[in-house]
């Protein structure tokens, strides 16, 4: 309990340094911004919250955490000088959702199965935002390859799935053979299409292995940029830099930095 209080009154300190720096007598910086340069920087901050969580880095999460929470204050605070919410209105409607939305819990509705706690909710944030689709929901600036993945789960509560991970890899098989044919053919606009499903059933495959494709890929792009690291120190001690080493020369050190 005094753990939640504490929270609190940091939260609301939070809130009146914003006021304040936003203020008649605050910080021109901080005065000049807006809704789309803060965009930005929420955006920068949430990144570097996931790259803390992904090093598994519990300070550096913290740490990020709270810049995260600053840039939400920031935006709440932007919209409040406009009259339009104010921090404590989108603090008591999540508050208000989640009760809602979790009637099993605050309420008498009994359910049995995570998956049929995941089939009320899409119902009932369908019916309660009135929307016509069960994709509207997919934000438009959504990272491709989450977006497909997103796709791939709501269309599976619905049976429109592969039964299993390796059936879907099959399907992943017959889209590189497609891929495969559209080079051969020569056709630029055929051969994007087909990059397009290799990456869109990729995403797939990853959702049946409970994996998250986005993830997975920036682990692949990060892990990549170590190896390459190692593979330019390496070369430099041989006395080479970039371009000037033969592409044999850097596939040598190359399996050299994988083992």
């Amino acid at each position: 309990m005094k753990r939640a209080q504490a929270a609190g009154e940091r939260f609301q300190e939070l809130v009146g340094i914003l006021k304040t720096l936003r203020g008649p007598e605050g910080c021109p910086w901080d005065k000049e911004q807006d809704e789309r340069s803060i965009a930005n920087y929420f955006l920068e901050e949430v990144y570097e919250a996931l790259d803390a969580l992904s090093r598994n880095d519990a300070a550096a999460l913290a740490e990020e955490l709270g810049d995260v929470l600053m840039e939400v204050v920031f935006l709440s605070r932007i919209y409040e000088e406009k009259g339009a919410f104010s921090v404590s209105d989108a603090l008591d409607g999540i508050n208000k959702k989640m009760i809602r939305r979790h009637p099993h819990v605050f309420g008498g509705k009994k359910v049995d199965s995570s998956k049929r706690v995941l089939d009320a909710w899409i119902q009932q944030k369908k019916a309660e935002k009135k929307r016509e689709s069960h994709f509207e929901g997919i934000s438009r600036l959504a990272p491709s390859l989450l977006a497909a993945f997103q796709i791939g789960q709501r269309v599976s509560h619905f049976g429109f799935d592969w039964p299993s991970a390796d059936e879907a890899l099959t399907k992943m098989n017959e889209e590189i053979g497609e891929l495969e044919a559209a080079m051969t053919s020569g056709q630029a606009r055929r051969v994007e299409e087909e990059i397009g499903d290799c990456f869109f059933t990729l995403a797939n495959v990853a959702r049946k292995l409970k994996l998250n494709p986005e993830t997975a890929l920036r682990q692949a792009n990060a892990k990549f940029l170590r190896r390459f690291a190692k593979l330019e120190t390496k070369l430099k001690k041989q006395g080479k830099e970039l371009g000037e080493a033969t592409l044999a020369e850097m596939d040598a050190v190359w399996e050299d930095v994988k083992k």
